[in-house]
């Protein structure tokens, strides 16, 4: 048992530099403390006893900040970071090693009792802050979830999800050997050197315009040779600036 507990606290200081010793963690991250909740409120869920497991859960949300449905799955190491405004529903699924930031919700959006209304989440996955993941679909072992995407659909194991809707980028990226670890963690879900696809085709869009137009004011000259008249080309000029400066503002 202490051990589990032991293996949990250490998982955090890993994943959170803020985090210095054990005691800290133990008495002053309300993420943690959701979780040893949830546990026992599970253990009653389980056993029948639903109003004293709904209760307890209420109590946690009271203390803590963070609904955690007694009926929802929770996987050993999972750090609620920061904690608050986190809403985990009934049939949610929660994989081991999973990290979630504040404001996520695990949600449904089905009305039919009885049936898999909320996500299943693999192992090692990040879910940003304030993320919406809503339906009962899976989210594959270390996908990543952006801050304040709406994810409708399922994620392949390894990709990142952003946007609203979310959309998929790079799903064949590298999966983490083992989430324990500094190495492969990645906090916030920000993956170091991956561009969103729709930025990468403006900036192709942009620079293929900056390429015509230079060309265009090549040819202008050209023309104005032949006819011996003067052109105009600060259009031109004045439009590749502009151009310039919108890739420049994508970059950043």
């Amino acid at each position: 048992m202490f051990n589990s507990l032991f293996d949990q606290v250490d998982s955090i200081i890993v994943r959170d530099p803020a985090a210095r010793n054990r005691l800290e963690v133990i008495t002053c991250y309300p993420g943690l403390h959701a979780v040893w909740l949830h546990r026992i409120a599970h253990f009653f869920w389980n056993l029948g006893l639903k109003w004293l497991a709904r209760f307890l859960s209420m109590f946690s949300r009271l203390i803590t900040g963070i609904e955690i449905h007694p009926g929802a799955k929770v996987g050993r190491r999972v750090f609620l970071d920061h904690g608050l405004g986190i809403v985990i529903g009934e049939t949610t699924e929660i994989g081991d090693d999973c990290t979630i930031y504040q404001g996520v919700t695990l949600g449904g959006t089905s009305l039919y009792k009885g049936v898999k209304r909320h996500p299943t989440l693999g192992k090692g996955v990040v879910v940003s802050a304030g993320a919406k993941v809503l339906g009962g679909f899976t989210v594959g072992d270390g996908a990543r979830i952006g801050s304040n995407a709406v994810v409708l659909k399922e994620i392949p194991p390894g990709a990142t999800a952003v946007g609203i809707p979310a959309r998929i980028l790079h799903p064949d990226l590298p999966q983490s050997a083992d989430s324990k670890t500094k190495e492969y963690f990645s906090a916030y879900g920000v993956t170091p050197n991956v561009d969103d696809p729709v930025s990468m085709a403006l900036k192709g869009l942009i620079d293929a315009t900056i390429e015509q137009e230079a060309k265009i004011a090549q040819l202008e000259k050209a023309l104005a040779k032949f006819s011996n008249t003067p052109t105009d080309v600060s259009n031109s000029t004045e439009t590749k600036r502009d151009l310039g400066a919108i890739k420049e503002w994508l970059k950043e």
